[in-house]
């Protein structure tokens, strides 16, 4: 049985979510699928995985989101498009014998020219839908590489963030041990003056005692 984390998300979590999820939207699953999927890779409950994702990872991807339902859509109608398409030619083939067009041997005639010009317009159907699935699968090429290119700026900047705090902390260290040598120095220079003061007000006599100079 796989453990359940209670510790904080990561940021390879937050993506593992996304990409899961997006692609559940892509092939048309649930998102409920979705998280029970990334909840078996991660160890988390499905339903951690459902709040994490609508309260803070999903207004990342809104972009990425509108295209996947855009992907399935278009794949919906194409499936659509070639189970028409395929009914259509069921029924040319399986004719019902002679009808309204005459004879037999014209039938089966008009049936094979149908059935010819089916077969050249679901052709172009199909190349034209092999190109769009090209361009879908060129659209999300980019929009991967756009992620990882986004995933390694944002380590770059996470590092300089940590370079920084780390710079900050040792100018800051070094900026409190010279105000502090700056006024032990000033306490000393303050008690220098008072002793050569104390020494212009007194001076020995022959016999070793202090006199006042007036």
């Amino acid at each position: 049985m796989t453990a359940i984390r209670q510790d904080a998300w990561s940021e390879e979590d937050d993506l593992i979510l996304a990409e899961v999820t997006l692609r559940h939207i892509r092939e048309g699953s649930t998102q409920l699928a979705a998280f029970e999927e990334v909840g078996e890779k991660i160890g988390r409950t499905s339903a951690a995985c459902g709040f994490r994702w609508n309260s803070c990872v999903r207004k990342s991807y809104e972009e990425a989101i509108a295209i996947a339902k855009g992907q399935r859509q278009k794949r919906s109608y194409l499936k659509k498009q070639t189970l028409s398409r395929g009914a259509q030619v069921a029924g040319f083939i399986i004719g019902d014998g002679e009808d309204d067009y005459g004879s037999e041997e014209a039938q089966n005639s008009l049936s094979i020219d149908a059935v010819i010009r089916f077969l050249r317009q679901w052709k172009g159907t199909y190349q034209e839908a092999g190109r769009q699935l090209k361009m879908l699968e060129r659209d999300l090429r980019d929009k991967e590489e756009e992620l990882a290119e986004l995933r390694a700026e944002n380590e770059r900047l996470s590092k300089e963030v940590n370079t920084a705090q780390s710079d900050y902390r040792v100018v800051n260290d070094d900026y409190k041990a010279l105000i502090q040598i700056m006024d032990r120095a000033r306490r000393l220079a303050f008690l220098s003056e008072e002793e050569e003061e104390i020494k212009n007000r007194f001076k020995m006599d022959a016999n070793g005692n202090l006199e006042r100079i007036e």
